[in-house]
């Protein structure tokens, strides 16, 4: 018992210490501009994403959140660079399900570890894809379309932005989950995709349901379902996936901030409570909605958790689509 006294003595000074340790490291952040770090170019949808965050983020800092856009290797480039940058809270990683979660089964080759290399912040938003299929395409909702696929195996095509984007991946889920045979059309990106479905040279597409909405209430394109485990406040009168017969489907877009691995708690902490601020606005909640995206905040830990999980969602969903890159 002698022996512990001075130990849990020790201890308890430890603690003490280290309380005015931590909130000293809070009150000096920040101590500069931060840099948010985007991972593609802008005026896309993780960038317009990003700037609604950073001018009210930095407004709670009290120092400006400046967007630095670095596109490339399928957002590789941005999380690398992040990664090895100073853990001081001052360059920030604004990080998504693609980054995070697919592109480690995707690349054969990744410069950086989404778990290993990164303290994650707090999630921003999630959205969903819509599935949209060409008026020419006889199927007036999910359950046509799958009997469409069955009868007529191989010949119904689907588009996308390219070999393990989002929208990809939802078709290889759907084709997978509905047991049916249809055909991935890759390209360079979602807009000429959508020029082909608009021509009626694809048979369906999922994309954003930002992107849809104007071409679904002309009557261009047919909505049939959304991905997510709800219904879309946009589209009110789609179904999900699950809903139309397919249990258990789910795919949920998320867009969220990271700092670097070894970047001090106080200033994780302090992040994250001004996210969740923000996050919290009716104002950022009603731009979220108009967006087609729900402003949803986690913990630190949360965020972690949902980065390990995803990850290992999509890596078989990664193999059956034999989509690799280097």
């Amino acid at each position: 018992m002698k022996i512990k006294h001075p130990i849990a003595f020790a201890m308890a000074a430890a603690s003490l210490l280290a309380a005015p340790l931590l909130h000293a490291q809070e009150a000096a952040y920040p101590r500069q501009a931060v840099t948010l770090v985007v991972p593609f170019p802008a005026g896309g949808p993780t960038d317009a994403m990003a700037r609604l965050l950073a001018q009210k983020l930095g407004d709670r800092l009290g120092q400006q959140v400046i967007i630095d856009n670095r596109g490339g290797a399928g957002g590789g480039i941005a999380a690398e660079l992040v990664a090895r940058a100073p853990a001081d809270g001052h360059t920030l990683f604004f990080g998504t399900t693609g980054t995070l979660a697919i592109n480690p089964s995707l690349y054969a080759r990744l410069r950086y570890d989404p778990v290993k290399d990164f303290a994650p912040v707090s999630l921003m938003a999630t959205t969903m894809n819509v599935l949209v299929a060409s008026p020419g395409i006889p199927a007036k909702n999910l359950a046509d379309l799958i009997a469409l696929a069955k009868a007529r195996p191989g010949e119904l095509t689907y588009g996308s932005a390219g070999n393990g984007s989002s929208n990809h991946l939802s078709g290889e889920l759907f084709r997978s989950t509905a047991g049916i045979q249809i055909t991935h059309v890759p390209y360079k990106g979602s807009a000429p995709a959508m020029v082909d479905l608009l021509g009626g040279r694809l048979s369906m597409m999922f994309d954003t349901i930002a992107q849809q909405t104007q071409n679904i209430a002309a009557g261009k394109v047919r909505a049939l379902a959304v991905t997510g485990p709800q219904r879309s406040p946009l589209l009110p009168a789609v179904p999900t996936v699950q809903e139309a017969g397919l249990k258990g489907f789910d795919v949920t877009i998320w867009y969220g901030v990271l700092a670097p691995k070894a970047t001090p708690p106080a200033v994780v902490e302090r992040l994250n409570r001004e996210m969740v601020a923000v996050m919290a606005t009716d104002e950022m909640k009603k731009r979220m909605e108009a967006d087609g995206a729900d402003a949803h905040t986690t913990t630190p830990a949360e965020f972690a958790a949902l980065i390990k999980s995803d990850t290992a969602k999509w890596a078989p969903v990664v193999k059956a689509s034999g989509a690799s890159l280097d």
